[in-house]
């Protein structure tokens, strides 16, 4: 059993059968820990996010939806269709060594394109596979993150109330299954290092998007109460929303009866010094009237005024920042960087939450995404393909 450096994860493999953004989101993650990872690449049939946002290189296949999570990898182009590229994807997981194996395209394809875990287990009874789908290995249905924020209830505790639901700002289901597929691949490595056994991962972006919804779904099934769609408010605590300043707005978020009894004793705020809003609960009772007397003494302050005083009494508050406020604010100051060799482009982008000795002893920086099949000559010489060999598998059709 190949042991890792002390630092973590560093000289383990990924061999990854990705595409969109939950499972690549996931194997940036593992670059990020200093693991290799490979996307496997269908020639004929590219990854579509190549080809999505702005054509930000002038050339094909890297435009710039795709690029933020796809540093650290390379690429490799292999068509399973062909006898010959089943086998040669057989001898990279033999002979790289493949650690972790993955895929996210629909479980009828796994035994066709010879990559189901039971094939794979038996040239390497140690790896650890893992497949992300819509709704499990028995469903082929396919799915898309704001589909799954529409059948999971997400959106409908998304938006005003009385309004039409809202899709969620960020694609959560996509992201949040990542990091759930994070943990358990984790786990696995865990696990067949005490025991140098390998492990089967079934994770459905459905089940993770559900497990999310621990309290609205635990208080429904539990006690019928039931969590109604309100806009920037809280169903528990008041007052909590974003109100109006005189140059923009400011959320404010007030989580005890302590933070209110200092917030009413500021001057700005005297007109809320009510008795029925001493407690929480009258708080909650009033409605939308706190709100609107919220509201009323916020806009006769800067949003900087709004911010200086809350801050200084100990109530939670922020302006609400656009994305060039979030690039200058020091709390995220870091960058992870990545330099494309070929046009001197650099990205930018936000580092992982902790940060991996891997990434600090290079000073947070990463290879530039790779162009699709950027890697297959290199990786085939690993394997003892001269290149020769390389341009013959690909006039075939193989590559």
């Amino acid at each position: 059993m190949k042991r890792t450096s002390a630092d973590g994860l560093e000289g383990l493999t990924v061999l990854s059968m990705e595409q969109a953004l939950t499972l690549p989101y996931l194997t940036f993650r593992l670059a990020g820990e200093g693991m290799r990872v490979v996307r496997l690449e269908n020639p004929l049939a590219p990854d579509p996010n190549r080809n999505v946002g702005d054509n930000v290189l002038g050339e094909p296949g890297m435009n710039s939806y795709f690029l933020p999570y796809n540093a650290g990898k390379e690429s490799v182009t292999l068509n399973l269709a062909e006898p010959r590229g089943r086998e040669l994807l057989h001898e990279m997981i033999r002979r790289l060594p493949v650690d972790v194996f993955a895929a996210n395209t629909r479980p009828k394809n796994f035994e066709r394109l010879g990559v189901d875990y039971e094939t794979l287990r038996r040239i390497r009874p140690e790896i650890i596979w893992l497949s992300i789908t819509g709704f499990g290995p028995e469903s082929d249905e396919t799915a898309y993150d704001p589909v799954l924020q529409a059948r999971l209830g997400w959106m409908d505790l998304t938006g005003e109330a009385g309004g039409a639901p809202q899709v969620f700002g960020l694609p959560m289901v996509d992201l949040g299954t990542s990091e759930h597929a994070y943990g358990a691949v984790m786990k696995a490595l865990f696990q067949r290092e005490r025991t140098g056994t390998g492990s089967r991962i079934d994770l459905a972006m459905a089940r993770s998007a559900f497990a999310w919804m621990i309290l609205p779904v635990g208080m429904a099934a539990s006690f019928g109460t039931v969590t109604r769609r309100r806009g920037s408010t809280h169903p528990f605590f008041g007052p909590v929303s974003v109100y109006p300043t005189k140059d923009g707005f400011a959320y404010v978020a007030v989580g005890s009866d302590r933070q209110w009894d200092k917030l009413a004793g500021h001057a700005a705020f005297a007109a809320l010094a009510r008795d029925e809003y001493r407690t929480n609960a009258g708080r909650m009772a009033s409605g939308d009237r706190i709100h609107r007397e919220m509201a009323e003494a916020t806009k006769r302050l800067t949003t900087e005024g709004v911010l200086a005083a809350l801050r200084e009494l100990g109530v939670p508050v922020s302006r609400v920042a656009t994305l060039t406020d979030v690039l200058a604010d020091p709390c995220v100051a870091d960058r992870l960087r990545a330099r494309d060799t070929k046009t001197g482009k650099e990205l930018e982008l936000p580092p992982p939450p902790l940060v991996s000795g891997f990434l600090a002893r290079r000073g947070l920086r990463l290879p530039f995404p790779p162009r699709m099949g950027e890697h297959t000559a290199a990786i085939l010489g690993e394997l003892g393909r001269t290149p020769a060999d390389v341009e013959a598998l690909r006039a075939g059709g193989v590559l």
